[in-house]
């Protein structure tokens, strides 16, 4: 006897990301989060890539645009020490938005409980055991230590993640000894700011807006907002970082010193955090019963891709955990979970240690290195193809029965027209069912798929196929016209 279908540990982005996904596919999730409320320690302050189409395509993205405070950030982005500029693009491959965590996490909370899923914060899990049937959580709570028991269990905790060693996963890979320190600070009086971005202080003089590298460390100046500078420091410290102990102004302004050999005024602060980077992967993202997604699964040593990596995982594991509970997923389909998000981690880990080789060179080598990439990204195709590495839009999860350019990909958002009025691709996705898109009126193709997924019939102008089949997750699991592929890619994903 379960007490729920999934338990939720860790209550950040990428749980309440996979909670309120579960809903969607009608399970019952619960979230446990050993804090007791959220916390107030400044975290991320973006989002970026392929999660903000897929926020679009289930109506959330105009909420979460609710929740930024800052301009829309230009689109141009640091590559481990270069800059990558796309303002040259109509559309530009890479997107964010300034969205601190916190309002990010709340935004999302809400949603999962509209849809019914329950949070208890204060109740940290001490304990799991698993068996063929169920996992047994034990857990400390306000009031006391007791078990819950569900089919599975989902560890989002975070890159310390109990729930990982609990489970006997490994966790290989390298924490480097840089600590990186972030302030957001209004301008004082004394320092001068140019139209450019640089910035003229009493004590050091001119400093150019960019990257200063010292022997000491480096650091970077910039501005998203008018009268407020960004201002980040990275030195080498072997010691590790308490992520929970909140930074201060001081100890920003004593990292500037070390690293500039000497003072730059700061005003007062909007944003101060401190982070540790680390490149490392879960050997496996599934232990039987228990499944690691986030932070838990994969840490990477960069800025702005995180949060898109762990949400994208959280939407690819709900449909199909929800199949498996509800006793409708084809064989092996939970075991896609770890081929398809552990390959996508993977190349995110990759483009990100590219990015801790250019950035932590110092000598002259490594400067030859970062001014020739930065001459290979003038080239448009270049900085396109980083940009959708970056972005996450280059994932491409192999398909059984679909050799189609578009099989595998993540499903572009067609304007349709329908006999009830136009809708979209994105419409089409905002309950997160499987869809059958007929764009060439093909009976044949919609009986097989009739009692399976969603059949739509629409026509789109420069139709890519004949039809598309959709997964909940946004990838398109087969196109084309061929009836045989068809079926086994209906096999494959919606026995």
């Amino acid at each position: 006897m379960t007490d729920v279908d999934v338990i939720i540990v860790g209550a950040g982005p990428t749980g309440l990301m996979l909670a309120a996904e579960l809903r969607l596919a009608g399970a019952r999730p619960l979230i446990l989060e050993r804090r007791p409320e959220q916390g107030k320690t400044p975290k991320a302050h973006g989002l970026s890539g392929q999660i903000l189409d897929l926020l679009r395509y289930r109506g959330l993205l105009e909420k979460v645009r609710g929740l930024v405070t800052d301009p829309v950030p230009p689109h141009r982005f640091p590559f481990g020490g270069v800059h990558v500029d796309l303002t040259r693009f109509e559309e530009p491959p890479l997107k964010a938005l300034s969205v601190r965590q916190q309002s990010l996490e709340r935004l999302l909370e809400e949603h999962a409980i509209e849809l019914g899923a329950e949070v208890r914060r204060g109740h940290e899990v001490v304990g799991l055991r698993q068996d063929d049937d169920s996992v047994t959580a034990e857990v400390r709570g306000p009031e006391g230590t007791y078990e819950v028991t569900a089919p599975y269990l989902v560890g989002c905790d975070g890159g310390r993640s109990p729930v990982r060693s609990m489970a006997g996963i490994g966790f290989p890979g390298t924490t480097y000894p840089e600590v990186n320190r972030i302030g957001q600070v209004k301008i004082p009086d004394g320092l001068t700011v140019h139209d450019n971005g640089d910035i003229e202080t009493p004590e050091l003089g001119l400093i150019k807006a960019g990257f200063t590298r010292t022997d000491s460390g480096v650091f970077a100046l910039g501005s998203l907002t008018p009268g407020i500078l960004f201002i980040q420091t990275t030195e080498d410290d072997p010691g590790e970082v308490d992520d929970d102990v909140p930074m201060t102004l001081t100890e920003l302004g004593d990292s500037i010193r070390r690293v500039l050999g000497g003072d730059v005024p700061l005003g007062d602060p909007v944003r101060l955090s401190r982070y540790q980077f680390s490149a490392r992967q879960a050997e496996r993202y599934r232990e039987g019963r228990i499944l690691l997604a986030g932070d838990a699964a994969h840490l990477l040593p960069s800025t702005g891709t995180a949060i898109n990596v762990g949400m994208s995982d959280s939407v690819n594991l709900a449909w199909k955990l929800a199949a498996e509970i509800q006793g409708r997923a084809p064989e092996g389909l939970l075991d896609t979970y770890h081929a398809e998000r552990h390959a996508a981690g993977a190349r995110a880990l990759l483009q990100s240690r590219a990015q801790v080789a250019l950035r932590r060179g110092h000598d002259e080598a490594a400067e030859a290195l970062r001014a020739v990439f930065q001459e290979l990204l003038d080239d448009e195709s270049a900085a396109r193809r980083l940009a959708s590495h970056v972005a996450g839009t280059d994932t491409r999860y192999p398909m059984p029965g679909s050799g189609h350019a578009l099989a595998g990909t993540f499903v572009p958002d067609l304007a349709l027209e329908t006999d009830e009025g136009a809708t979209s691709v994105a419409e089409l996705l905002r309950p997160a069912r499987p869809v059958l898109l007929d764009l060439a009126g093909r009976p044949e193709l919609r009986e097989l798929a009739e009692g399976r997924v969603d059949v739509q019939i629409a026509k789109a102008e420069d139709r890519p196929a004949d039809a598309l089949l959709i997964r909940p997750d946004g990838y398109v699991a087969w196109a084309g016209d061929d009836a045989d592929g068809l079926r086994e890619s209906l096999a494959t994903w919606f026995a």
